[in-house]
């Protein structure tokens, strides 16, 4: 006898199968039940998988979108960066030539204020000479070494005078060049004006349209900021921070290992997410003074110059309370300050004696320290990117005299100070 083929075999096996279920089922109402039960389960997990497919869609759209965002706001940034560093420029000539006037309008009134005890002798001397030296009833040779003394006290008033026509000339070519540096001052600072209000108007849409994700990482970065708040100087709120930042990884990886060994696959990669996202906030600092920039998993490493500004104060310098443990910068008026480096932000807000304090995680135990802003554009906890805004310096006239504001940058690697002008080198600080 012929036998059937293997497939057709298979398929009276699963027909025979299909008719003895659907007899069960009809003959047992229980049996019929139970298929539903399966089948609303099967159908539920399939609307729970797919609901997790959506909600992962909809999060690298929110992620795609936010990092679109970044960008855009880098890139403002750095058109903006020009506009200021030629603000700088401008405001640096406009307050060297002020600073220039001033002291040469103070050389003459000082020099006006010494020869005005003589203004009555120089005036009777110029209009009445012979008579002057006649007036004082002297033997001829006392009068004689007074005429050589007025003679010597007229040369010298001739060189004073001299020196008051070239003073009051460097005023006045000064002046002129004051006025001649008047229409860049003035077309720069519209410039700022008009792209800052650009970027103001990005930040501001960008707030309303959402605030970033409320993760774990930020949350543990805005609880351990309330802390650093509290230290007493900021050596004590670095290692606050530190130490906020390691517990809370040591925390994830319990976390981690838990959701293993229960074999909670899902919640186990939940869990690793946030054990990377503590440990590493951004990519960290490559080596030091690298030209161009470079790339670690899509994002830019390199440190950059955080304000247009030249550097007034150096790393080591003298300072009342020892070597500077960082740099300081003076920078164009009103200028904007972006991020040096990606990473998280770790504190944003007054502390202590320097005023509006930031402070970026970069990664890899890398910290940048930035104090003397005007306005803050960032919140605790929320990502940024290298060259991304974070905050305003105050504004300030070139043409006036008084201090002016400055930026005061800090690096810390595991808490030390070190030098930052190698990493900030190559975006022309």
């Amino acid at each position: 006898m012929r036998r059937a083929p293997r497939s057709n075999t298979a398929t009276l096996i699963l027909a025979a199968l299909a008719n003895l279920v659907a007899g069960a089922a009809s003959a047992d109402p229980s049996a019929a039940d139970l298929r539903r039960q399966i089948e609303d389960t099967e159908h539920n997990r399939a609307a729970h998988l797919q609901a997790q497919r959506d909600a992962a869609e909809r999060a690298r759209a929110a992620q795609e979108a936010a990092a679109k965002l970044a960008a855009d706001r880098v890139a403002a940034s750095a058109a903006l960066r020009v506009t200021e560093d030629a603000l700088q420029q401008a405001a640096a000539r406009m307050d060297d030539l002020s600073r220039r006037k001033r002291e040469a309008e103070a050389s003459l009134q000082a020099r006006a204020a010494e020869l005005s005890p003589l203004l009555p002798l120089i005036e009777r001397l110029g209009n009445y000479p012979t008579e002057t030296l006649l007036a004082v009833p002297e033997p001829p040779e006392q009068a004689l070494r007074g005429a050589l003394v007025l003679r010597g006290l007229t040369a010298e008033l001739e060189r004073e005078a001299a020196r008051l026509r070239a003073n009051q000339a460097e005023i006045d070519r000064l002046s002129q060049d004051i006025v001649a540096a008047t229409p860049a001052l003035q077309q720069a600072q519209a410039d700022q004006a008009r792209q800052a209000a650009a970027l103001d108007a990005a930040l501001a849409a960008s707030r309303a349209t959402g605030k970033a994700a409320e993760d774990q990482a930020a949350d543990v970065a805005r609880r351990a900021a309330a802390e650093a708040a509290h230290a007493a100087n900021l050596r004590g709120a670095l290692a606050d921070l530190l130490a906020a930042q390691q517990a809370a990884e040591a925390r994830a990886r319990e976390a981690t290992a838990r959701a293993e060994r229960a074999h909670r696959d899902e919640e186990a990669a939940a869990a690793q997410r946030r054990q990377e996202a503590l440990a590493n906030p951004g990519p960290g600092l490559p080596s030091p003074g690298l030209p161009t920039p470079v790339s670690a998993g899509g994002a830019e490493m390199r440190a950059g110059s955080p304000v247009a500004g030249r550097v007034i104060r150096a790393f080591g310098e003298p300072t009342e309370a020892g070597p500077a443990n960082g740099i300081s910068l003076e920078p164009a008026p009103g200028a904007r300050v972006s991020a040096p480096c990606a990473g998280r932000v770790a504190f944003a807000g007054p502390f202590r004696s320097f005023g509006l304090l930031l402070i970026l995680d970069c990664g890899m135990s890398y910290h940048f320290v930035l104090a003397g802003l005007d306005r803050l554009d960032v919140e605790v906890g929320h990502p940024v990117q290298t060259g991304e805004p974070v905050g305003v310096m105050a504004n300030w006239d070139p043409r006036a005299p008084g201090p002016r504001p400055a930026l005061y940058v800090e690096l810390r690697r595991g808490g030390q100070a070190v030098d930052p002008a190698p990493w900030l080198r190559g975006r022309g600080s």
